[in-house]
């Protein structure tokens, strides 16, 4: 009896091996040393068929407060702990650490990101999305600019009208976009507000803000709105994962306009908080399946989806989410569907 247990004991962890080292690539190398230029994702994808679950199979060290910071120069190795394939990094300081930059007074900013630098100012520039309407209706708002002009950018005055907060020293230019209902059980979801640029608050009189346009992306128009703006979050500690729950979402839109998506792209999900999405959750893309004519039983058939991509959430609201996509295979389109990878 003793025997056939620890038979299947072994059986067990040889399954569980095999299944860990089913996710490393077929020509994988031991090591691989980060240079310049590199990211999170593309380093994953040289040891990983499944880039995104790397948390899973990088070493654990529990004395490091953030695993996922890693720099130019340090070695990436494979190997076995306890009989489990594991990833880990070598700073060249004594030993075989987890990756981090704890050991080190590196600047934060020198890590390298999950994803291309060039991508990075696609979702820093993304906008971001008003649940509550009334928000965006009692921010103070552009009346006009200097010399009565009606269009203004980087280094005009313009003028706003509205309650403004005495400790804020600059404000983000928004301009309303479109409402979005969720098209799988038509609930309100909340509005996009297009970032423009930012203005910084030069004098107050009343109700009315004299501000310099610090930074524009478009022209500044009557009517935009101003808001405080939101915290981001730095580009490289996202790192991709998979969500909590089962996810069966949509692609409502695209915030700069275009119909056809494409790598790096940015898009807006019709999922959130509420479904326990996280920044970092890598979703998959599916095509909906064609409508085809089955002649031999005279009748149309619905083909089963096909999957076309991936993206990574980077940026969550209660309802609805942007996520940027790194990989697509073929053109991807609005009301595409998100599912778990």
């Amino acid at each position: 009896m003793r025997k056939t247990l620890l038979g299947l004991v072994l059986l067990s962890v040889s399954i569980l091996v095999q299944a860990q080292e089913s996710v490393f690539r077929e020509n994988h190398p031991q090591r691989y040393e980060v240079v310049k230029g590199d990211t999170l994702w593309g380093i994953a994808g040289r040891f990983l068929t499944l880039p995104w679950k790397w948390p899973e199979i990088w070493h654990a060290n529990p004395q490091i407060n953030n695993p996922h910071l890693i720099y130019p120069g340090d070695v990436i190795s494979l190997v076995y702990i306890d009989g489990q394939p594991r990833l880990t990094v070598n700073r060249g300081q004594g030993g075989t650490i987890k990756l981090s930059p704890s050991v080190r007074s590196t600047p934060m900013a020198e890590a390298i990101p999950t994803i291309p630098l060039e991508a990075i100012n696609a979702f820093l520039n993304a906008g971001r999305i008003m649940e509550d309407e009334s928000e965006l209706e009692a921010a103070p708002y552009v009346i006009g600019g200097e010399a009565e002009s009606v269009v203004a950018g980087a280094g005009n005055r313009v003028y706003a009208r509205g309650e403004v907060n005495d400790d804020v020293p600059a404000y983000g230019l928004y301009r309303r976009g479109k409402a979005y209902s969720d098209p799988q059980n038509g609930d309100f979801l909340g509005i996009h507000a297009q970032e423009i640029g930012n203005a910084e608050v030069l004098a107050t009189e009343r109700d009315i803000t004299t501000l310099m346009v610090s930074r524009s992306r478009q022209e500044v128009r009557i009517g935009d709105r101003l808001l405080e703006t939101e915290e981001r979050a730095v580009a490289s500690t996202f790192f991709p994962s998979d969500p909590q729950d089962e996810i069966e979402g949509l692609i409502l839109d695209v915030p700069n306009g275009v119909t056809q998506i494409g790598q790096y792209d940015v898009v807006i999900l019709n999922k959130g908080a509420r479904d326990n999405l996280e920044e970092g959750n890598v979703l998959a893309i599916y095509k909906t399946g064609e409508t085809v004519r089955d002649r031999i039983q005279n009748e149309r058939v619905q083909l089963p989806d096909e999957r076309a991509g991936l993206l990574m959430v980077f940026r969550v609201y209660e309802r609805m989410s942007y996520g940027i996509v790194l990989n697509a295979q073929r053109q991807l389109a609005i009301l595409d569907k998100v599912r778990n990878p």
